[in-house]
């Protein structure tokens, strides 16, 4: 039996394409592509999907269910390049024993901690 491993995520929105800019904006994914409906970026060596459904809300009415986590070369760079498209912040932007880490909150209230790892971090994992 082999192991599952996750390739891709599904982020729906009510507004796909102001979802889709604060992402391709904000955090410079890899890639950036429209695949029929699905707008896909790469991160590492996962993809976000974006697209919209009907069954969902404009807002995520429970954030803390799920936190995308997106490991950062530059966590201040990515903050400024945030702030510029008036992101909320759910926690600032601040220095752990070495490491960097702060939770913005997406156009949809989802929320997204950016993480830039030391050094001595990288190690120990």
């Amino acid at each position: 039996m082999t192991h599952a491993a996750i390739d891709s995520m599904l982020l729906s929105s009510t507004d796909p394409e102001r979802l889709h800019a604060w992402y391709a904006q904000g955090l410079a994914p890899e890639e950036d592509t429209k695949v029929e409906s699905y707008r896909v970026l790469k991160f590492g060596p996962v993809y976000l999907m974006i697209d919209s459904r009907d069954d969902v809300g404009a807002a995520n009415p429970e954030p803390g269910r799920l936190i995308l986590n997106l490991h950062v070369e530059d966590a201040r760079a990515a903050v400024e390049r945030l702030d510029r498209l008036h992101t909320t912040w759910l926690a600032p932007l601040e220095d752990r024993d070495g490491s960097l880490f702060a939770t913005a909150v997406d156009p949809d209230g989802n929320y997204v901690q950016l993480i830039q790892m030391s050094e001595e971090h990288r190690a120990a994992m």
